[in-house]
């Protein structure tokens, strides 16, 4: 059994998330202690028993009994299924982070998967559901015939309640394998590396502003756009950002704008460069400070010549581990991208190196 300890690095979530992702994948038990001992609230939160309650349907896994605060978990993954798979966190928890731990084995299932799930759509510590749609996904489509993510309803704290839909249509059937090492070994064939080191020309800037609809009185979502246009119109490229009103059962938001980059003179759709920065809604900060902040965060991670921002960064990790000789340059390597190293590095035969700001995995001889 692979044992974990949920203390190191940054002592969070991701630890546990990532270890049922590739447990679910790959079939392995493991045993995680200490969990979220870095944190004042300790133990598992209502998004991580979400992601277990959710993978023993997807996959048949077998568990200890554990509840909110629960510093221990051991998880027994058994087959992968295909099916509609409906979850709901029952608070603003984060809908993005419960799907770090679902997307991974869903993305080798028999059959089409879908998620229905309820909870928080944005908020503090997270990338959102946009970030998940506009930036994350469209380096995913190497694994399938369609990943598409759809916003039914925001949810914003702290009641959260938002809904979304998530649908795979894989393109690789794990159980045609006689193993997943079988699996493994195949997919460098098939799948483009992940290869992300030049940040290129920017080309374009895209934007999302969401906001609850008691905020259109005041026009806080086109006072957010504006200012946030302001902070970019120096870099002399298109920038579009689209407004949305939205009912919700809290008032909030979220802003978030993304540049899209071509290197050589193209844009490639198999390693996108795509940068971004966001800001929340939040009491006490005025539009003008939100839109601002998120043009800054943007300006950052492309000053820091970043090919992939710190969010993206942390996320492709695990993937990037089914993919040895893959490599990226980020604006950081953050300890939540040291802690998904050292996850993936348990379950896989494969090893990271971090120099410079550039991430590469290679198999272990």
């Amino acid at each position: 059994m692979i044992t974990l300890d949920g203390n190191y690095g940054e002592g969070g979530g991701a630890l546990v998330r990532t270890a049922l992702a590739l447990s679910a994948l790959t079939g392995q038990e493991f045993k995680v202690t200490n969990i979220r001992a870095g944190r004042n609230d300790a133990g598992l939160k209502a998004q991580h028993l979400t992601a277990i309650k959710a993978l023993k349907e997807l996959c048949r896994a077998e568990t200890n009994d554990v509840q909110m605060g629960s510093t221990e978990l051991w998880f027994k993954p058994g087959k992968i299924k295909k099916g509609i798979y409906d979850a709901d966190i029952g608070t603003a928890g984060s809908i993005t982070l419960l799907l770090q731990a679902l997307i991974l084995p869903s993305i080798f299932a028999p059959g089409k998967v879908t998620f229905n799930i309820t909870g928080g759509t944005c908020g503090k510590w997270q990338a959102s559901v946009d970030y998940l749609q506009n930036i994350l996904l469209p380096h995913l489509h190497r694994f399938v015939e369609k990943i598409e993510i759809k916003i039914m309803k925001r949810g914003y704290y702290p009641k959260g309640q938002g809904l979304i839909r998530l649908e795979i249509s894989p393109r690789f059937n794990i159980h045609k394998y006689e193993s997943f090492s079988a699996l493994r070994d195949e997919l460098p064939f098939k799948v483009p590396k992940i290869m992300l080191l030049e940040q290129g020309k920017l080309e374009h800037i895209r934007g999302i502003v969401n906001a609850s609809s008691e905020l259109q009185e005041k026009d806080v979502g086109d006072r957010i756009k504006n200012a946030a246009l302001g902070g970019l119109k120096h870099y002399g490229v298109s920038v579009n950002i689209r407004v949305e009103y939205a009912k919700a059962e809290s008032i909030g938001g979220e802003v978030l704008v993304w540049g899209i980059f071509s290197v050589h003179g193209k844009v490639d759709y198999d390693n996108p460069i795509l940068l971004a920065g966001d800001a929340l809604v939040e009491p006490l900060k005025s539009s003008e400070e939100i839109g601002k902040k998120a043009a800054g965060e943007l300006k950052k991670q492309i000053d820091a010549g970043a090919a992939v921002d710190y969010h993206l960064a942390d996320q492709l990790i695990q993937f990037m581990g089914l993919l040895p000789g893959s490599q990226m340059k980020a604006g950081e390597v953050s300890k939540h991208t040291q802690t998904n190293m050292y996850v993936v590095e348990k379950f896989l035969p494969v090893g990271f190196k971090s120099q410079k700001n550039i991430i590469s995995v290679e198999e272990k001889e």
